[in-house]
């Protein structure tokens, strides 16, 4: 398992995002504390990703967080079901 983020805020951007793609907070609290995978995006900012089933389906959910401030800053969310694209083995 990934290096979990325990405290952070959501942007108001993220937040937008979340509820135009019906993510809900306990989702991204659960990528959060329990990521499968951890990546650098670049220099601050780290994509946090888990895969989850949703309606009977897998998609793998990215957190993206900008982890150069206190508390880190969720900057955008969202999940696809093209695992392969972004999943590491």
């Amino acid at each position: 398992m990934a290096r979990p983020i325990e405290h952070w805020v959501l942007t108001p951007h993220a937040l937008s995002e979340m509820a135009r793609r019906r993510i809900d907070q306990d989702t991204v609290a659960q990528v959060l504390r329990s990521p499968g995978q951890r990546v650098a995006v670049r220099r601050g900012r780290d994509v946090l990703q888990s895969l989850l089933e949703i309606n009977g389906k897998t998609y793998v959910v990215r957190v993206f967080v900008d982890i150069d401030r206190t508390p880190p800053e969720i900057v955008t969310v969202y999940r696809s079901s093209q695992i392969e694209k972004y999943w590491s083995a």
